[in-house]
């Protein structure tokens, strides 16, 4: 079957799950998983996913193209990302090392769905090699990377032009191995009858962890009877194996596909030894008396680290065994696991709190609290929505929510914390509250508001320095119980998540302030000038709480005259702001004299004032009555001139040294002819400067792009265009500011 459009919607999915399947195939990869463009700009969902559980995947289903995680990276600069095992993965991803420490390489590449659209058209692939995979990309695996990106970029593309485009569903699709052959009635007799002539017992795992085939003399060893353990997760259906440490070595095999051995101690007293080999369709588990390695195996070394393990301290009630799985799915077909997630166990709920908690670290404003947080609790927990409610001035505010209505979060915007409803209360009190049902819900505050649809809700008190500031929401489309244990999971999210909201409600008052002060620094309009088309532009780069010194200024100085400057201060803090604020001071004082002169003034001013910073600084005279120029430069990068006839250069000006180190600092002018028709582009380093490239190269590559892109297009639709190509070339790492003047003909 080729990969041509179907007329009906879901083809685009099922085409792009044959091939997901076939390149992990080809590449010899262990894991896949695709990634599409969400609605909401700058944000990826993971759409496809085969290789491995749904617990791992779904705190990945959300990736922002900011974040620092490689699919993000790989989309965003649309190049391929290679790790090549775990110390370089840790290295380089720290939140990614953290909470996935296991042994992979991997692989993440852009998908050329189309190339003019920008980030917010990018999709993204991710591949997982085992860990016995070697610190390279070999070239055939290369080969297969690229011809399956280009298959995957292709149906995504037709399935558009066909007016069919994929869509991320709300939780990823965990796509089935494809079944291997089936054994005939012979094969299968002489299959069990060697299962059988083993010492000890066998069993399987798919990858989901769950217990496809166990033998009799295996259930004996783990005290429990066949059909409890078929079907079920063992450390469900057996208490004494619900400990976060055999959870982990699953997870460990799992996911870096190397064999694994351990023991646990069993109620009775004795240890069981459990030796553990996965491969792409599930894991098969050798199950032995005794903490000693197994005879012939050596211990410790081939099978991975050889861990005993103690029972929990008091062993929780069973959990009902879930149903078996079928014995073979359809390839590419969804696995039934994926709807709402049952309560977790210990191991699960490690997982997400380590997540949450790499995730959150790297939340400087408060919208990035709420984002995080919905983006890992709402999959993961399997709840419907959530919010996040805080009091000011003895009033709730709205933070930010998930899966509800603006129209329903107006409702409580704003309630005074007086008023009886569960999120008040829980403020008040401290305590959480949890309703199982509508019924429960509305018993306990009768005026509820239960419009949203939901069955079950969690309301738990955002506590930090030791007093209540908030309140966390979670609702659920369903009633459902809240075990102990979820509660005190539940409670645990919320620490995090208000210690993170605190440090960032602090951070975004320092950084309005900032940026208020930073921006009050530059001119709020430009005069106008007879004969003169004018743009100016300011990009903070957005670092902290860095105040730049880039600045940027126009004087009208008669009725044919006017000055330019641009300049950057040293450095990115209040100091450099001030600082900036004196220089354009200095040069408004001196304007109307020759560049030279006026660049001399402003550098014995700033050696005065002995800052301990130096300023780069380019200064330009523009005589629109003679068509010149005059433009004096003090280290500061050299300007653009774009001529009437299309052409540009990069302006070559004598060199001067940056003011405010020689207080007797000379610097010279240059004159250059100014046409009408002829455009002047003046920018800081942040827009040219690249750690990978030659800054000479990026500047000349600003000429070429001028020559190209600005025509007669009006100057402000011209800077935009020009910042985007910075940006595009390049990761924001400086401000930028950018001034462009073009001379006009009178009456133009």
């Amino acid at each position: 079957m080729g990969d041509s459009p179907a007329r009906d919607p879901g083809a685009g999915h099922r085409r792009l799950g044959e091939a997901l399947l076939d390149l992990r195939a080809a590449a010899g990869a262990s894991i896949g998983m695709l990634y599409l463009p969400a609605p909401a700009q700058g944000m990826l969902h993971l759409a496809l996913t085969i290789g491995v559980a749904r617990e791992f995947a779904v705190p990945w289903s959300r990736v922002g193209l900011r974040d620092p995680i490689p699919v993000a990276d790989a989309v965003r600069e649309r190049r391929l990302v290679w790790l090549g095992g775990q110390e370089e993965t840790a290295s380089r991803y720290p939140r990614l090392g953290l909470v996935v420490p296991y042994r992979f390489s991997l692989a993440a590449a852009p998908l050329d769905t189309d190339p003019g659209a920008g980030e917010a058209a990018g999709a993204g692939l991710v591949m997982l090699w085992p860990g016995s995979h070697g610190p390279e990309l070999a070239e055939r695996e290369r080969q297969a990377l690229a011809a399956g990106c280009a298959r995957l970029a292709g149906i995504l593309r037709r399935s558009a032009e066909e007016g069919h485009p994929v869509r991320a569903a709300a939780h990823p699709v965990i796509l089935a191995p494809r079944p291997p052959p089936t054994p005939g009635p012979v094969e299968a007799a002489a299959a069990m009858a060697f299962i059988r002539r083993l010492p000890g017992g066998s069993c399987a795992l798919d990858l989901n962890g769950k217990i496809t085939f166990i033998t009799q003399e295996a259930a004996d060893l783990l005290g429990s009877p066949v059909r409890r353990l078929v079907g079920a997760l063992p450390w469900e259906a057996l208490p004494w194996m619900d400990t976060p440490a055999i959870e982990e070595h699953y997870r460990a095999a799992v996911m870096s596909r190397l064999p694994r051995s351990f023991s646990a101690v069993h109620p009775a007293g004795h240890r069981v030894r459990f030796d553990l080999h996965p491969d792409d369709s599930g894991i098969s588990v050798r199950i032995t008396a005794g903490g000693s390695p197994a005879e012939g195996a050596p211990g410790g070394g081939a099978l991975g680290p050889d861990v005993a393990v103690e029972p929990p301290p008091a062993a929780a009630p069973a959990r009902p065994a879930a149903s078996a799985d079928a014995a073979a799915r359809p390839s590419a077909a969804p696995d039934p696991e994926q709807g709402a997630a049952p309560a977790p166990s210990r191991a699960i709920a490690l997982y997400q709190l380590m997540h949450l908690a790499a995730s959150l670290t790297e939340a400087a404003h408060a919208q990035d609290v709420v984002d995080k947080a919905a983006d890992q609790l709402v999959p993961a927990l399997g709840a419907q929505a959530m919010a996040l409610l805080v009091e000011e001035e003895r009033r709730l505010r709205i933070i930010g929510h998930r899966g509800y209505t603006d129209e329903l979060m107006t409702r409580y915007d704003g309630l005074p914390v007086t008023a009886r409803s569960a999120t008040t209360e829980v403020i008040r009190t401290r305590t959480p509250l949890f309703f199982e049902s509508p019924a429960a819900l509305l018993a306990a505050y009768p005026g509820a508001d239960i419009e949203d649809g939901m069955g079950a809700w969690g309301f738990v008190p955002l506590i930090t320095s030791n007093r209540p500031v908030g309140c966390l929401v979670l609702a659920y489309s369903r009633p459902r119980p809240f075990a102990a244990g979820e509660k005190a999971v539940l409670t645990s999210i919320a620490g995090l998540i208000a210690q993170a909201l605190e440090r960032a409600r602090l951070y975004d008052s320092a950084y309005q302030l900032a940026r208020s002060l930073q921006t009050g620094l530059l001119p709020h309009d430009l005069p106008h000038v007879p004969r003169l088309e004018v743009a100016a532009r300011y990009l903070p780069a957005g670092h902290g709480l860095d105040i730049g010194g880039d600045f940027y200024d126009l004087i009208h100085i008669d009725g044919t005259t006017a000055a330019a400057a641009i300049g950057d201060v040293q450095g990115h803090n209040v100091g450099a702001a001030a600082l900036m604020g004196q220089v354009r001071t200095a040069v408004h004082a001196s304007a109307g004299a020759p560049p030279a002169e006026v660049l001399a003034r402003t550098n014995r001013l700033l050696t005065d004032l002995e800052p301990g910073l130096f300023t780069s600084c380019l200064y330009a005279h523009i005589d629109l009555g003679r068509h010149r120029a005059r433009l004096a430069t003090a280290g500061h990068p050299p300007p653009v001139l774009r001529r009437a006839d299309g052409t540009a250069e990069v302006v070559a000006l004598p060199p001067g040294l940056l003011l405010g180190i020689d207080p007797d600092a000379g610097y010279t002018a240059a004159e250059i002819p100014f046409e009408p028709g002829s455009l002047l582009a003046f920018y800081t380093d942040g827009l040219v400067e690249s750690p990978a490239l030659d800054i000479e190269e990026t500047i000349a590559g600003v000429a070429v792009h001028l020559a190209r892109a600005a025509g007669d297009r009006p100057l402000e639709a011209v800077a935009d265009d020009l910042l985007r190509h910075a940006r595009g070339r390049v990761p924001a790492t400086d401000d930028i500011a950018l001034l462009l003047l073009r001379s006009r003909l009178p009456g133009d």
